[in-house]
């Protein structure tokens, strides 16, 4: 069985593609069949997220294209930027992935099904509407979105301290 476990930028050659939905798109650890019915192990470190386009190397120098498949989504359409944010307020703070997007001229959000969701959104005047899209919601502020392999370091929305002291009420005082 083919291993696919390296993660490369380009290749002047693709020798097939792998089909997935988000939530196998973003196991470390998967079994999966190509498109061309060739069973592969996908093996990526822990928190990678695969994307559509992403390329994998396979353990025999075979290069596989990730393709988003098409899964049921919800697509959140407003009249106006300000409720657009409300929406994606409301869905952030029920810790919910959404896709966000940007189409003639206008944004839109995209979220899993969820009636319960679907419900809410309308509630504050979106237009919902159920489509079979690929679903690529964004990484978050901590997530490391867009990470290029070959850096050999994160790069976080803020510098982290290597080493951070930690000032307790009982500490002495500095002079």
């Amino acid at each position: 069985m083919l291993t696919l476990n390296t993660k490369i930028e380009q290749s002047d050659k693709i020798d097939g593609e792998l089909v997935l939905p988000y939530d196998q798109r973003e196991k470390s650890r998967l079994r999966a069949t190509m498109v061309s019915g060739e069973d592969v192990a996908v093996f990526t470190l822990r928190g990678t997220v695969l994307r559509d386009g992403d390329l994998l190397r396979g353990d025999d120098g075979r290069v596989v294209k990730i393709t988003a498949a098409l899964e049921p989504t919800y697509r959140v359409d407003v009249a106006d930027a300000h409720l657009l944010l409300r929406c994606a307020f409301h869905l952030g703070n029920r810790h919910t992935q959404a896709h966000i997007g940007h189409e003639g001229g206008a944004g839109f959000l995209r979220i899993r099904k969820d009636p319960v969701l679907k419900e809410m959104l309308e509630g504050l005047g979106a237009r919902v509407s159920e489509e079979q899209a690929a679903f690529e919601p964004e990484a978050g502020a901590y997530g490391g979105g867009h990470h290029h392999y070959g850096d050999d370091h994160h790069n976080p929305l803020a510098p982290i301290p290597l080493r951070q002291k930690i000032h307790r009420p009982s500490d002495p005082k500095e002079s």
